[in-house]
């Protein structure tokens, strides 16, 4: 069973929420603030205090939803989903250039929610214990190794804490080392849908991914164009 935060003030969410998460084996814990919230994920249990992924609202006390997210991911790489009231366009957009991974508008489906948590949870990043071992379906190139089944990523003999976002993106650029791939074209396939082209979220992923990959600069930006991926490829 996964064990999900929701951070809400909404003292009335979260019985009947996690009552319906049961059904899909997902156990449900409820902070009414930040600061609560930020005390359960430091807690005892072990890595993220024991919840494999966390639910922000944007509309909180003591911070927003957004600087929430920006606290949390400068600790952890958990999987977070933000609750955005309005549904604006630029609130997703913020959410995703601050580190969640996914988003909701309110008033929202608990099936949906279900799924999208299901889906960030898939994505996770499990790092293998110990040295990364070459296996069949592993990307190698010159300093870098890339287990889309375990969703591992090792750089210069160092394991990789990556969000699901800044994974889904590297994975993208390496299937097809060389290849340009637009702003728009990265932001569809991270989304997994259209979305409005507020491509400096983009930009700002490609950032925080190049950082974590350091010092390997293989990440090359074609001005006017977008980015690919300049390593050489060793073997699949």
């Amino acid at each position: 069973m996964h064990h999900i935060l929701l951070i809400d003030d909404d003292a009335q969410l979260g019985g009947p929420l996690a009552a319906y998460f049961q059904r899909f084996e997902l156990a449900l814990t409820q902070a009414l603030t930040p600061s609560e919230g930020l005390d359960l994920l430091r807690g005892p249990g072990g890595l993220h205090g024991g919840f494999d992924a966390a639910i922000l609202d944007v509309m909180l006390p003591e911070m927003d939803g957004f600087e929430l997210c920006r606290t949390i991911r400068k600790e952890s790489d958990i999987p977070l989903v933000m609750l955005t009231a309005r549904g604006e366009v630029m609130d997703r957009v913020v959410g995703l250039e601050l580190g969640a991974d996914d988003y909701l508008p309110k008033p929202f489906e608990p099936r949906e929610l279900v799924a999208r948590l299901q889906t960030v949870l898939r994505r996770r990043v499990s790092p293998p214990a110990g040295a990364a071992v070459v296996a069949p379906g592993v990307l190698v190139f010159d300093g870098l190794l890339i287990d889309p089944a375990r969703r591992s990523v090792t750089r210069l003999g160092q394991v990789l804490e990556l969000t699901g976002t800044e994974f889904e993106l590297l994975h993208l650029l390496a299937r097809e080392s060389g290849r340009v791939y637009t702003r728009d074209d990265i932001l569809n396939h991270l989304r997994g849908h259209e979305v409005d082209l507020y491509t400096r979220a983009v930009d700002l992923v490609v950032s925080r991914l190049r950082k974590k990959l350091e010092p390997l600069d293989c990440i090359k930006t074609l001005r006017n164009a977008g980015y690919a991926l300049a390593l050489p490829r060793l073997s699949q």
